[in-house]
């Protein structure tokens, strides 16, 4: 540590440069706008957790988001704050988090297993997850009637699932796309335990699928960041 101009400096073991002290020894917390029941912001908590980082859980009403809306103008969650970096959609956010923080990796290194989790991942968050969606769901609702709402979804996570039984049944390992946890792992687990809590969904007709969410359960990352145990679920959820 060095003095000059009345400030105080830290120079890098691991670097040439000089920094400041309240830069070098000072770390902002992240920041992780999230509601618990959403699967978006369930997929983020896992990567998050995965990864060691650690973060600040600010809980987001999506019924109620005017202040949110200074964050993120689409008012939906996640968003991550950085710093000065604001990220939000669950995908930006957990590409952005692996770049930064790249252990462990969230995508293998052989292209077709790459390939794989892109496509399970857009299965999930284009494909299945919107009409779950809390504003979606409730205005298919207000359009329609609530049972007409609950066949919309069943029948978004039906084709989704079946789609995803065809596409990983001869790639998954232990997990999704092999022996190690990887994206398509982190929209997996979300939707399949939104599928079963929130919807009833049968997973007989997909065994590719169940076996995979059995070996999340196992994953202390992943049962952290379970919808239940976030701080702004309801006790009657825990």
């Amino acid at each position: 540590m060095v003095i000059s101009d009345h400030r105080l400096y830290s120079i890098s073991s691991h670097s040439k440069y000089i920094f400041p002290c309240d830069q070098a020894e000072k770390k902002e917390k992240l920041k992780l706008y999230s509601y618990w029941k959403s699967s978006c912001s369930h997929r983020v908590r896992i990567a998050l957790t995965l990864k060691g980082i650690e973060y600040e859980y600010v809980p987001v009403n999506p019924l109620k988001r005017d202040e949110f809306l200074k964050i993120n103008p689409m008012g939906a969650v996640p968003a991550l704050v950085d710093g000065d970096v604001v990220v939000s959609d669950s995908l930006a956010i957990i590409m952005y988090l692996d770049e930064k923080y790249p252990e462990p990796p969230l995508l293998p290194r052989d292209l077709h297993k790459r390939a794989v989790n892109y496509q399970a991942a857009s299965i999930v968050f284009s494909g299945i997850q919107p009409y779950q969606n809390t504003p979606v769901a409730r205005y298919i609702e207000e359009k329609t009637n609530a049972e007409e709402k609950t066949a919309w979804v069943s029948n978004a996570i039906t084709k989704g699932f079946t789609a995803l039984e065809k596409l990983l049944v001869s790639c998954t390992g232990k997990y999704a796309t092999g022996d190690e946890v990887y994206l398509a792992d982190l929209f997996l687990a979300p939707q399949i335990h939104a599928a079963i809590n929130r919807f009833q969904i049968n997973m007989e007709p997909y065994p590719t699928l169940a076996k995979c969410y059995e070996s999340y359960n196992d994953l202390p990352a992943f049962q952290n960041a379970v919808p239940e145990k976030q701080p702004d679920a309801p006790a009657s959820t825990s």
